[in-house]
């Protein structure tokens, strides 16, 4: 009898926090009997971790799918695992329309997919496992990072209780929970032991941590005891809900050498009237407030958020607000979202919904925008030294070097090319800015 390990493949779609879900699937595999391969055409298994967030999402996962059971017929793949928020979400009608899933598994069950693909070794029929999303990952579990050794995303809570009318994800990943304080410290000394200098903070709002934990430790307390490890030096907080910022928070980030100058604070809009539809607790004025005082005591923070254009009901008026702000406000990052008519939520049964066409006018005018203003704000970076983790060659050349300031945040953001200096995969050196563009700089290094 073989002893040969079966070959396991993933993909992940959507975002970091999805990523860490197929971490730890990946993790429980290889604890397992199982090889983790990246190459699709290699494996015995192929697992797909989707996203259904909105509906290009959705579509990515579905089309990625019909790809790999293409592949399945094509190659020696056996089993065509469908993992995530699609599954948990569209059991019924993925069952019907894919036969050629083998196995869907909810975002609940995550640590229980090695046994799954046991129990599909004696059950012929395809299988569904969907159940209450109640799921959270603490360090008892093995988790594979996929990242660079260098960089890590740390989940530091699950869920979400913030209820926005447009959002689906508390019906897919359940209410907030929170990890122990010391199950996400544990993590992030191994992830720094495993060579990890850069550590970002996810969650559904990560300014919600700890209140839900015996003693409500706070996201301050938690960065203050990661700031404590050694080896780790750049603590980033992705994931940022406004009306979750205090006065403490702010502190924080602005004394504590380790905690990057850098903050996504997801605000959607800034219509009164819109946020209300949103059912977003902030308000047109309290999101110039903070703006405005995260600027005067951090002079030198980068602020990145996300907007929706086209909500129910945005009139023109609405969005030429909008597009002001954006002008004024001077966001150094900023994506932007066309609404997405998501079924079960209270937005998508709001009257005046908003045409595509309208939606794609808006976004491309936010966007020609946006990059003004980052055009705008990277050239007043130029001279300036900046902190910069290098990250390997150039996809143009193998002459220059890449890497990322402590101003840009991975997969999102930007990037730093080197044109003078040497140094290694996952170095942190100091750069001189010489020249930029709208969303990358250039710069030699000097230390």
């Amino acid at each position: 009898m073989s002893n040969a390990k079966e070959k396991v493949s993933m993909v992940s779609l959507g975002c970091p926090k999805n990523l860490v879900d197929a971490e730890v699937m990946l993790g429980r595999l290889a604890k397992d009997r199982y090889e983790i391969t990246t190459d699709e055409r290699e494996a015995d298994i192929i697992i797909v971790n989707t996203c259904s967030f909105i509906k290009e999402a959705k579509q990515e996962s579905i089309d990625t799918i019909l790809d790999l059971a293409d592949r399945k017929q094509d190659g020696r793949c056996r089993l065509l695992i469908v993992t995530g928020c699609l599954p948990q979400r569209y059991q019924e009608e993925l069952a019907r329309e894919l036969p050629e899933v083998d196995i869907f598994v909810g975002t609940g069950d995550y640590p229980r997919i090695a046994e799954i693909i046991e129990e599909k070794s004696s059950r012929p029929e395809q299988l569904r496992y969907i159940g209450d999303p109640n799921f959270v990952f603490d360090e008892s579990l093995t988790r594979l990072n996929s990242s660079p050794a260098y960089t890590a995303y740390l989940k530091i809570a699950e869920g979400c209780s913030n209820c926005c009318s447009y959002c689906v994800i508390p019906s897919l990943r359940g209410a907030f929970r929170s990890r122990p304080l010391e199950s996400v410290l544990a993590e992030a000394r191994s992830l720094v032991a495993g060579g990890a200098r850069e550590i970002n903070l996810i969650a559904q709002d990560i300014t919600t941590y700890g209140r839900d934990l015996p003693g409500s430790p706070s996201l301050e307390t938690l960065i203050r005891e990661l700031a404590a490890i050694d080896g780790l030096a750049w603590i980033r907080l992705l994931y940022a809900y406004p009306d979750g910022i205090t006065d403490g928070l702010i502190q924080t980030i602005k004394n504590e050498p380790k905690v990057c100058k850098y903050l996504d604070l997801p605000i959607q809009h800034i219509s009164d009237p819109v946020l209300k539809r949103m059912n977003r607790r902030s308000t047109e004025p309290q999101i110039r407030e903070l703006v405005a005082r995260l600027r005067e005591e951090i002079p030198d923070i980068a602020l990145r958020t996300s907007l929706i254009v086209g909500f129910p009901g945005e009139t023109e008026e609405d969005f030429r607000t909008l597009l002001h702000f954006v002008e004024e406000a001077q966001f150094d990052r900023l994506g932007v979202f066309c609404y997405s008519r998501e079924e079960g939520t209270p937005a998508a049964e709001m009257p005046d919904q908003v045409s595509e066409r309208v939606k794609r006018e808006r976004y491309k005018k936010l966007m020609k925008a946006q990059a003004r203003v980052s055009f705008k704000r990277n050239r007043r970076l130029i001279d300036m030294e900046e902190q910069v983790i290098v990250e390997g060659y150039s996809e143009e050349t193998e002459l220059l070097l890449k890497g990322r300031s402590s101003r840009q945040a991975p997969d999102i953001d930007g990037q730093v090319y080197i044109t003078a200096g040497n140094a290694n995969v996952g170095d942190i050196v100091r750069l001189r800015i010489t020249d930029s563009s709208d969303y990358d700089l250039i710069g030699e290094i000097i230390s």
